[in-house]
């Protein structure tokens, strides 16, 4: 029991740093489920380096998980923190600016040596006031000192007593904000099941973490109370994990197996991860030897009558280009999904970006329209990854699912719903022994054809990349036949218009400021509308997710404001789709792109100059 005053707070942010192979997202990832297990609503968001192997001890090879939780709803992982955990002097340079004035930082002062200064890029012997950090409750804990204290008669090699200093750091956290260490022992004996002394080691260190920061006077005691939200059972998930359950589900709605063909890269890895351990749910997965080879053998899945899914970022969503054209003539559904991260070519591998909007909706060659989708949390991803397969099976197209590296990687609770409670996927499959024409267009509204899985007796027909005859499907080199067959492709992608939902505005409804977002930065954008609205401002916010096509009442929604400022993290390329498509209206923008999420401050800041022009 914390015998010390508690000071209650609404929410906390902390971020925990130190090198890739201090354990901080595994740190923080058990803070976050503890605090998620007690009650708070979470959200976090890790950041990792982008080197594999980058120079220990080195600003560059810093890596950091935030959290984020509260006794209220929120949107955001945070962004300044209210603690620091820094496990050495580079995790403290890297990380001193996203921290609040009068902030705790806690650090492994046995780090401190004069190499490791020198490796930061510090200049003198005391970082803390070379770097201005006198404001600050500035914690200098022996961690590792401590840990090996801890751990002297464990039997353990020396190796193995360091790498547990994180549990230590751990245990003080705990103890800051008053958690129980439950779940954190528990997680160690499902780790380390077959190595009880690991199991042993780690709960002796996360113990030794605790009863420090109880008998430190320096440290603080705070209690967040648990929040008050929708009874039923949560899940706290990111948007990879959530993405790959939302196709599963779509696949088990619509009684189909689920195929996804991929190439392993940086974001979008874990889709293929967390898909490949489904086979009891009929997940079969693929390992290709590149880009162009996953999407392509999930094109023959599709033809083969699977829902096929391939998964990628933005460099290998132009290596798919090509295939992603024969997809769309030859009317088969697909799913690709787009995590996108900073570009161009290699970019910025571990740092989000919405890079990808312009590729997704044009870089195709000819007239090759597809559904465009964005995800805006990482919980939601599930829900737009069943809207996407719902859509690609319906009406027969590929579509491109965006979400972004600050989804995939960050985490939010999902509320877990009931398989009864997600619509029916109605797959327009061709009848055997009927007259099929492959062509043949089903619904003169939608402009479907049927589906004929490759080998079913009876719908025996071609596909190709070369251009096809109406309704036939035999190739054609007709003038005439290709300008319809360009035309029913087009209008068979704007008719999707029918699935996707009204535009709705959030905030201040009847002001003359419209926020407009998509995708990802939602949650600054809802945050800094509200705290704008409390001080007394009046601004409007629609968030979009269906990008092709837009709701059908995005221009009765843009006619009723004055202003319209659109928020992008990149250099305006939703902005410059809105001109195009509603030339008719006068868009001011503000853009990021930094690798680097919006913070709330600096759009309150944007927002305040546009309203007081």
């Amino acid at each position: 029991m914390n015998t010390k005053e508690r000071v209650e707070k609404d929410d906390v942010v902390i971020r925990f740093a130190g090198d890739s192979g201090d354990g901080m997202q595994l740190t923080g990832t058990l803070f976050s489920e503890t605090s998620a297990l007690f009650g708070n609503d979470v959200a976090t968001f890790p950041d990792f380096p982008a080197e594999i192997r980058a120079p220990q001890g080195t600003v560059g090879g810093v890596s950091g998980f935030q959290v984020h939780f509260s006794k209220n709803a929120i949107h955001t992982p945070g962004d300044f923190s209210d603690v620091l955990i820094a496990m050495n002097p580079a995790a403290l340079k890297a990380n001193e600016r996203w921290i609040k004035q009068g902030a705790t930082i806690i650090t492994d002062i046995d780090s401190y040596t004069e190499k490791n200064l020198k490796k930061a890029g510090y200049k003198t012997l005391d970082p803390f006031t070379e770097d201005h950090l006198g404001n600050y409750n500035i914690i200098k804990a022996p961690i590792t000192s401590m840990t090996k204290e801890a751990l002297k008669d464990s039997g353990l090699d020396n190796k193995s007593i360091v790498r547990s200093k994180n549990m230590f750091a751990l245990g003080i956290v705990f103890n800051l904000y008053t958690r129980d260490l439950d779940h954190a022992i528990n997680f160690f004996k499902t780790k380390f099941a077959k190595k009880p002394e690991l199991i042993e080691a780690n709960t002796i260190v996360l113990k030794a973490g605790y009863n420090y920061a109880e008998n430190i006077q320096a440290i603080p005691s705070f209690r967040v109370n648990p929040a008050k939200i929708e009874s039923g059972t949560y899940r706290n998930i990111n948007g990879n994990q959530a993405t790959a359950w939302g196709l599963i589900a779509a696949a088990e709605k619509a009684g189909l197996d689920l195929f996804c063909g991929s190439y392993p890269i940086t974001p979008a890895t874990d889709i293929l991860m967390h898909l490949s351990k489904r086979k009891d749910l009929g997940v079969k997965t693929f390992q290709a030897e590149d880009e162009i080879a996953g999407i392509c053998t999930s094109i023959g899945a599709s033809f083969a009558g699977r829902l096929a899914v391939t998964t990628t970022s933005g460099p290998g969503l132009a290596l798919k280009t090509e295939a992603a054209g024969l997809a769309v003539i030859t009317e088969l559904p697909l799913v690709i999904v787009d995590v996108q991260r900073g570009g161009p070519s290699t970019g910025l591998p571990t740092k989000t970006e919405q890079a990808d909007l312009m590729q997704a909706l044009y870089a195709r060659n000819g007239e090759s329209p597809m559904p465009v989708i964005a995800a805006s949390t990482p919980g939601n991803c599930f829900n737009y990854a069943f809207n996407a397969a719902k859509i690609a099976l319906e009406h027969m197209t590929p579509v491109i699912l965006l979400t972004d590296n600050f989804l995939a990687n960050g985490t939010s609770p999902m509320k877990v719903h009931k398989m009864a409670e997600f619509p029916e996927i109605k797959v327009p499959f061709a009848k055997p022994n009927t007259d099929y024409q492959p062509y043949k267009r089903i619904n003169k509204e939608t402009l479907i054809r049927e589906w004929a899985p490759a080998g079913t007796p009876g719908l025996e027909h071609r596909i190709g990349g070369l251009e096809k005859m109406a309704v036939t499907g035999t190739v054609s080199y007709v003038p005439e036949n290709h300008q319809v067959m360009t035309d029913e492709r087009a209008k068979k992608v704007e008719q999707v218009v029918i699935d996707v939902p009204d535009l709705e505005v959030e905030g201040n409804i009847n002001s003359d400021t419209l926020v407009i977002g998509w995708g990802s930065t939602y949650g600054h954008l809802i945050d800094a509308v509200k705290e704008l609205n409390n001080d007394g401002y009046k601004l409007a916010l629609a968030h979009f997710t269906y990008i092709n096509p837009l709701p059908k009442n995005t221009k009765d929604i843009l006619s009723n404001y004055k202003k319209i400022i659109v928020c992008e993290i990149n250099s305006g390329q939703f902005v410059n789709y809105l001109r195009m498509n509603h030339p008719e209206f006068k868009y001011n923008q503000y853009n990021k792109v930094q690798g680097l999420p919006f913070t709330i401050p600096e759009l309150k800041e944007q927002f305040v100059k546009l309203i007081e022009e």
